[in-house]
Formats: C-alpha cells, structure tokens, sequence
C-alpha cells in the first residue's frame, strides 16, 4: 500500500506514454516491414486474412502514402518524437496525441468507406493514438 501512494498520477501516465509510444513504434516498424515484403507476390502478411481484412491492401492503397512518403515512416518519426517528449513536458504530448486521433479519425474514415478494407495493423495504431490521449491528458 505505501508504495502505491508513492506512485503519482504523473508517473503512470508517463510510463503509459513512454509505454503506448513503443508499442506505435513497433506497428509502424511492422507496417513499413510489410510495405517493403508485400512488393514480393509469394509474400503474405500476418495480418492479410483475406480480401476485406488486408493490411497490405491498405498500406498499398493510394491512400497509404502522404506526399510521397509512406504513412508508416510518418508514424515511426511520430512516436519517436512522443517517446522523447514524454520526458520533457506532456502538454506537447498531449497535442500531438490530439493531432494524431483527428488524423486517425480520417484514416479510419478512407480505410473502410474507400478502401473497403478493415486493416489490423491500422486498426491498432488508432487505438494506440487514443491511447496516447488519455494517458497524455492524465499527466497534465
């Protein structure tokens, strides 16, 4: 019981930052490792299951790539940059994490009524983003 008073609110959610931004890291290292294989025809992605859950269909739609550059190297710079500023001051966290639920909000909208897909991978980065969110929000 001591050492759980001892734990403050900012703690947790630091850690649940530094945490949820590592967790963005990795799917975002995933989804670009999957860009690079599924240029492979004899690839197939865990998360492909079939042709309306396809995480590969939607890292190669039209919409997968933001001025040229893929959407997932967005995310790695993206979470990066969350990890380092959750040392340093949560309200910069907390509005890049507001930032990335609107562009998430978008991305969800072109995955399933453009693309027609329902992607894992994606999927799970929007979690993370909301995540990152509340838990942001809790350290201010």
């Amino acid at each position: 019981m001591v050492y759980i008073s001892l734990i403050s609110k900012s703690m947790i959610s630091s850690l649940g930052v530094v945490i949820v931004s590592i967790i963005g890291l990795l799917l975002s290292l995933y989804s670009c490792y999957v860009e690079i294989k599924s240029k492979n025809k004899n690839y197939k992605a865990v998360c492909d299951i079939n042709n309306k859950i396809s995480c590969t269909k939607a890292f190669n739609s039209h919409y997968g790539k933001t001025f040229g550059i893929s959407n997932s190297f967005y995310g790695m710079i993206f979470y990066i940059i969350v990890f380092l500023l959750s040392f340093y001051s949560m309200t910069y966290v907390f509005y890049l994490s507001l930032i990335a639920v609107l562009g998430s909000i978008y991305l969800a909208y072109i995955l399933y009524f453009k693309v027609r897909s329902f992607c894992l991978i994606c999927n799970s980065i929007y979690l993370v983003n909301i995540l990152l969110l509340v838990f942001s929000y809790l350290g201010l």
